[in-house]
């Protein structure tokens, strides 16, 4: 999984999921991209930052983008198991909290999902 951070049209922050290799369950794309632009910028408020991501973000990540204020979220392919935006808990856009973030999905959707299947088939082999 992939994800980058984008503010005021520069790419300021890139990060892919380094679970496994740090051996560290909040490394989620998400997570480290948004750690990466937080330094760049030297504040953890990312208003007018956009996100874009390969699938929906967790509930984790999308807590994350919450905490952070990231103005919007781009993301390919929906995670129907674990996906907390639009699958599930629909957390970026609850009226119970302070902070709302403007979403699009399904950009470039198939070749979103074919990385992830990927990267799960050949994690299984």
């Amino acid at each position: 999984m992939g994800a980058l951070v984008v503010y005021k049209d520069l790419i300021i922050a890139t990060a892919h999921n380094e679970k496994e290799h740090t051996n560290d369950p909040t490394a989620h794309a998400e997570i480290t991209a948004l750690r990466k632009a937080a330094r760049f910028l030297g504040t953890w408020r990312l208003t007018g930052a956009s996100l874009y991501v390969t699938i929906e973000p967790c509930p984790m990540c999308a807590g994350a983008l919450l905490n952070a204020r990231v103005s919007r979220l781009v993301y390919g392919s929906p995670n129907p198991q674990y996906g907390a935006v639009d699958s599930h808990f629909h957390l970026t856009s609850s009226n119970a909290l302070s902070h709302t973030v403007e979403v699009t999905s399904g950009i470039l959707e198939k070749e979103c999902q074919a990385l992830v299947d990927t990267f799960f088939r050949n994690r299984r082999s």
